[in-house]
C-alpha cells in the first residue's frame, strides 16, 4: 500500500515563493526572521516574568493581609521574590529599619494599670501609672521612606515594561517591512517583463509569488506579537495599579505605627522635661 507523503500546510507555496524571490526580497525576509526571533524571545521571557509576578504577588498579599504589624514580614525574613509589591515593601521596610536604628525618636507612653479598690468597690483616685518608651521616626525620616517607596515603584514599573518596545515595533513595523519587500519584488518583476517584452501570466506569476512572500512573513511576525502585546500590556497595567494601591496602603500603615505625629508644642514640653530631669540628676549627684 502506497503511503502519501505528508506535506505541511502552505509548505509548497512558501518554498516556491521563496525560491522565486529576488535578492532584495530574501534580505527582507531574513530581516523579518531576526525581528521575529527578538519578538518571541520577549514574549516567552515576559510571559514567564508576569506569571511569576502574579503567583508570588498573590502569596505576598495573603501573607501581608494576615499580619497586623507593617514590619512583621521584614523581621521574619520571608521571601517572595518576583512579586513587585514585595520588592517595594522590602525597600520601604529597609529604609524604615535604618531610620529606626540611626534616627530614633523616643516617645513616652503613659497608661493606667489600675490601683487599689476602695471599700465601696469603686476605683480609687490614686491609679497607678505605667510608662513605656516607644521608638518611632520623625516626619522627616518618614519622607525618606516615602521617597524610597516611590523609587521602588518606578523601578518595578520599568522592569515590567522592559522589552515591550520590541513587541510594539514588531506589530507596527513587521507588515510595513514585508510590504516594502513585496513592492520591491513586484517592481523587479515588472521591470524584467518590460525588458524581455513577454507580458504573460506564466512570466509574471513566479515573480509576483516571490514578492508576496515578504508580506506573508511580515504578517506572521506581526500577528503573534500583536496578541501578546495586548495581553501583556493589560496585565502590566493591572499589576502596576495594584502596586500603587499597595504602596499607598503600606505608607499609611507605617505612618500610623512608626511616625511621631505629636504636636510640636508637646514635643517641646517633653524636651524641657528631659532637660529638667537631667539637671535634677546632676544636682543630686553633686
Amino acid at each position: 500500500m502506497e503511503t502519501l507523503p505528508f506535506t505541511p500546510i502552505l509548505a509548497n507555496a512558501l518554498s516556491f515563493a521563496f525560491e522565486k524571490a529576488t535578492t532584495e526580497g530574501k534580505l527582507t525576509i531574513c530581516l523579518l526572521v531576526i525581528v521575529s526571533l527578538f519578538s518571541w524571545t520577549v514574549i516567552l521571557t515576559k510571559a514567564r516574568q508576569l506569571l511569576r509576578a502574579r503567583s508570588a504577588g498573590r502569596r505576598f498579599f495573603a501573607a501581608y493581609r494576615a499580619t497586623r504589624e507593617p514590619m512583621e514580614i521584614f523581621n521574619k525574613n520571608d521571601d517572595y521574590a518576583g512579586a513587585p509589591a514585595y520588592e517595594a515593601y522590602y525597600t520601604g521596610a529597609e529604609e524604615l529599619a535604618y531610620h529606626l536604628k540611626n534616627n530614633p525618636v523616643e516617645v513616652a507612653r503613659v497608661k493606667r494599670v489600675g490601683g487599689p479598690v476602695s471599700e465601696t468597690g469603686s476605683q480609687a483616685q490614686t491609679d497607678l501609672l505605667a510608662r513605656s518608651i516607644v521608638i518611632k521616626v520623625s516626619p522627616a525620616s518618614f519622607e525618606s521612606v516615602k521617597v524610597a517607596l516611590e523609587r521602588a515603584v518606578s523601578a518595578q514599573s520599568l522592569s515590567l515594561e522592559k522589552g515591550m518596545i520590541i513587541l510594539s515595533t514588531a506589530v507596527a513595523g513587521g507588515p510595513f517591512i514585508g510590504l516594502l519587500g513585496t513592492v520591491w519584488g513586484v517592481m523587479e518583476t515588472f521591470s524584467g517583463i518590460a525588458k524581455v517584452q513577454a507580458a504573460s501570466l506564466i512570466a509574471m506569476a513566479p515573480g509576483v509569488a516571490g514578492a508576496l512572500i515578504a508580506t506573508v512573513v511580515g504578517l506572521f511576525v506581526a500577528i503573534p506579537a500583536m496578541f501578546a502585546y495586548n495581553y501583556m500590556i493589560t496585565t502590566i497595567r493591572g499589576i502596576t495599579q495594584e502596586l500603587d494601591n499597595f504602596v499607598t496602603e503600606y505608607a499609611t500603615a507605617i505612618e500610623h505605627v512608626y511616625v511621631d505625629n505629636r504636636p510640636i508644642s508637646e514635643e517641646i514640653v517633653n524636651a524641657l522635661k528631659k532637660m529638667r530631669e537631667h539637671e535634677t540628676g546632676k544636682h543630686a549627684v553633686a
